[in-house]
């Protein structure tokens, strides 16, 4: 598999984060880009996601700026006049116009960017700026914050005898619940596809991916999700309506849910990623709304950690979920073990179950027998280490 044609990215240290760790990436393409972008619905969206929905009105997009370690959110008109500073400087290196870059920042809330660093930081990274892997993989690195590993993937397709490339990174590991995370995600391709097409295939991986994620039930100011397509494969661009977008769009979303499923894995404190898949559901509504109980339940979350076998608090968060069905026709399994089948208990041993709560996956399946809609879900058990994290975050 290859990089995207076309894309360079580096990922460098300018100080914003104590130890020298990497804090800002950019992304740049030689090509101007057919782009969509996806942001948080937080009332108090921060600067840079401001900057980013206006940027993406003009059209073309030639790179992307993000720091992390300072959020850049709840932070005025300088907070504002900071994030064009940094498309600004971005711009220059970049050779291209300001409205042609798009910038992120994650980290501390209400807390103004250190500039001069910044500044300096963003012509540091552009001498840095790399074609192959490594410079992905330093830009991945650059834009955590509590997450524990780099989340890097990378595909290749055939459509029409080109070879088309996909390349995305992604952070995320608290406040994370549909719709959107407290997260930053940029997937690139070499692709041509027209930009309605560009942002159906996006709003389709997104809602399938990233919205379908739970560590805590909080979201953020600055959450971000950028598409970036360059066109540099060669292809014909096709449109929505093309069988070559229905391959573009599958694989897309794909991209997605592998980013989805690290953020959850990476969940702070987690030591087991979840899967909720609901099937047999009157509408998607009603799969997501009891995907979602069951994901979002605490008590579920802290019982797996625990590996305690109440899987009584599954059915519990299916009953509250508001979703229709007749109790007595479900069927729950966790992993192989069917726990719970016509209204009564169904699992024949708790040790079983016990054993199956040691694995580092655990799915659990849920079938309403209402109908033939889905809905799957991840997310990661609740542990000591999530207090932890966020109770010493500035500490």
């Amino acid at each position: 598999m290859r990089v995207p044609k076309g894309f360079r990215a580096a990922g460098i240290s300018c100080g914003i984060k104590m130890n020298d760790k990497e804090d800002l990436a950019l992304i740049e393409s030689e090509e101007p880009c057919v782009a969509a972008g996806f942001f948080t619905k937080n009332r108090f969206a921060a600067p840079p996601v401001e900057l980013c929905r206006k940027h993406l009105e003009k059209g073309a997009i030639r790179g992307v700026v993000v720091n992390s370690g300072c959020a850049n959110a709840c932070t005025g008109k300088r907070g504002l006049e900071d994030a064009e500073i940094m498309a600004a400087v971005a711009s220059k290196t970049l050779h291209c116009s300001p409205g042609e870059i798009l910038v992120a920042s994650t980290g501390v809330i209400g807390a103004f960017l250190p500039m001069e660093k910044i500044k300096d930081g963003i012509s540091k990274a552009a001498m840095k700026l790399t074609i192959g892997s490594s410079g992905w993989r330093d830009a991945a690195r650059a834009i955590m914050t509590t997450d524990k590993l780099p989340k890097y993937t990378l595909v290749d397709l055939e459509i029409a005898g080109h070879t088309i490339s996909f390349l995305g990174i992604c952070k995320g590991s608290g406040m994370i619940h549909p719709d959107m995370a407290t997260m930053l995600a940029f997937i690139v391709t070499d692709a041509a596809i027209t930009p309605s097409a560009m942002k159906k295939a996006g709003r389709h991986a997104v809602d399938r991916s990233f919205n379908c994620v739970t560590v805590d039930g909080d979201t953020s100011t600055n959450d971000t999700v950028v598409f970036l397509a360059n066109g540099m494969a060669g292809n014909h661009p096709f449109g929505s309506r093309s069988k070559d977008y229905r391959i573009f769009e599958t694989v897309l979303t794909e991209v997605c849910q592998v980013l989805a499923r690290m953020i959850a894995s990476d969940g702070e404190g987690a030591t087991k990623l979840i899967e909720v898949a609901v099937t047999g559901a009157a509408s998607e509504k009603d799969a997501k709304k009891v995907a979602n109980a069951v994901a979002g339940s605490n008590l579920v979350k802290t019982a797996i950690f625990g590996r305690d076998a109440n899987w009584g608090r599954i059915v519990c968060a299916i009953g509250n979920s508001g979703a229709g069905f007749n109790p007595n026709d479900i069927s729950v399994h966790i992993g192989p073990e069917l726990i719970f089948e016509g209204g009564a208990p169904a699992l024949k041993s708790e040790r079983t179950l016990k054993k199956i709560f040691e694995r580092k996956e655990i799915p659990i399946k849920i079938d309403l027998k209402s109908g033939d809609k889905t809905a799957v879900l991840w997310t990661c058990d609740l542990t000591y280490d999530y207090i932890k994290i966020n109770a010493e975050y500035r500490t």
